[in-house]
């Protein structure tokens, strides 16, 4: 074609006989991306061709000529007629991409995200063992006391109208003595099953026992009056699991090895307790509830308590966390301040996982727990209790993979060498 000369229309090209060369069924000569015109004619030519090919009927809708390097003998050369491209997989932008959340992916360790297999909750029910381990550490005498009880029908020969399964475990942490210790952990499940509200509403009949408790503490004159124990239990029928916390012991549930805390520690220094004992008149000095105790909450300790059934700074009145067990729920780590001191409540979860995945021994974890305390220079007595909810050990965690790599742009190195650069000026 002669320069300014117009190019032909597509009717022009439809009107001749036969159809330029350009569009002739040939070797492919055309220049890359030039369409070809829907003759219907041509098109079913090219149906054909494609077939032949082992193309398929794709090449119904359009066609494209595509060039390609001309053979030393075009014309034996077989004529190639390309279909349309097959669409490709759409690519996701930035903004499409989506990342997991921690209420996607089971998290453990607190940080990094797993997933273990969960099953069905159809007929599900615990089954109760449990192992403790206790040792006096560097103090020189013993002031804990613990109970484990792994069936309670059977431990209070109990009648068959009584819930079933039960059962109940504690921690004391006495001080100023051991009596008060003792004698909670002697009497406690004795007041909880004898209170009129028991087993028809076990908030009040828990309530009503350790305010029985405290009462007798004060009301006895075999006991020391200034002797005092914090009191952690935990009493279980069926699935339902009833935490009753008063002082700095800790009770730690293991959901497929993620830690998750059952109890608040009653310490002076804790935001919530301080405004009421300030309010009740109480002061906190140098971390300690009237410059003589570091808990705010207690059994016993009556020559910092008023009269019986006033309200003092120093209360009596338990905590209660009452929950559902579920498959996921593996295994409840309960201990004094003495573990925790030195322990934080995921790295107890953690430890008594990976134990019963080797040896599967509640009584073992515990030991090794209080062993590792020691190690950690605790300066208290140790008191562990652990609580398995299965006869066999944790299933194992699946760490999935990650899809999406992390990375950082050029724009984001650019900003953090600029910080590095001021810092240096």
């Amino acid at each position: 074609m002669e320069m300014g000369t117009k190019p032909p229309t597509v009717k022009e090209i439809a009107s001749h006989s036969s159809p330029p060369s350009l569009f002739t069924i040939g070797p492919p000569i055309a220049s890359v991306g030039v369409c070809i015109p829907r003759i219907p004619s041509f098109v079913q030519q090219c149906r054909n061709v494609v077939r032949e090919g082992g193309g398929g009927d794709s090449a119904g809708n359009s066609c494209h000529g595509t060039t390609g390097v001309d053979s030393a003998n075009p014309t034996a050369d077989k004529t190639r007629v390309l279909a349309k491209p097959p669409r490709l997989p759409s690519i996701p932008s930035h903004a499409d991409i989506r990342f997991a959340s921690s209420t996607d992916l089971d998290l453990d360790f607190g940080k990094m995200g797993l997933m273990s297999p969960t099953e069905p909750q159809v007929g599900y029910m615990p089954v109760f063992r449990s192992g403790s381990w206790s040792e006096k550490g560097t103090k020189s005498y013993m002031e804990d006391e613990h109970v484990c009880i792994d069936n309670l029908v059977e431990h209070l020969s109990a009648p068959p109208s009584f819930p079933a399964p039960g059962a109940f475990y504690g921690v004391f942490d006495g001080h100023c003595g051991n009596d008060a210790a003792r004698f909670v952990k002697r009497n406690l499940l004795k007041f909880i099953i004898e209170d009129n509200h028991f087993p028809n509403s076990m908030h009040k009949a828990m309530r009503s026992a350790f305010m029985k408790a405290d009462h007798a503490l004060a009301d006895s004159k075999s006991l020391d009056r200034n002797s005092g124990t914090t009191v952690l239990t935990a009493l279980i029928f069926e699935k339902t699991l009833l935490i009753a916390n008063l002082g700095d012991c800790r009770a730690v549930l293991s959901k497929r090895g993620k830690a998750v805390d059952m109890t608040k520690d009653h310490k002076p220094t804790c935001k919530f307790e301080k405004v009421r004992v300030e309010k009740l008149g109480g002061t906190v000095f140098d971390g300690y509830l009237n410059g003589q105790l570091s808990v705010s909450r207690a059994l016993g300790d009556w020559h910092m308590k008023g009269a019986k059934g006033s309200v003092c700074p120093l209360s009596g009145e338990p905590e209660l966390h009452e929950s559902s067990l579920t498959q996921e729920d593996e295994f409840l780590v309960m201990a004094c301040d003495g573990l925790w001191d030195v322990m934080s409540s995921q790295c107890a979860i953690t430890m008594v996982r990976k134990s019963l995945l080797n040896h599967n021994d509640p009584e073992l974890c515990s030991r090794e727990l209080v062993k590792e305390a020691l190690e950690r220079n605790s300066c208290d007595n140790l008191t562990v209790l652990v609580i398995c909810f299965s006869l066999d050990p944790p299933p194992r965690i699946e760490v999935p993979r990650w899809k999406v790599r992390k990375c950082i742009s050029m724009e984001g190195v650019s900003t953090v060498q600029g910080a590095l650069d001021a810092d240096r000026r």
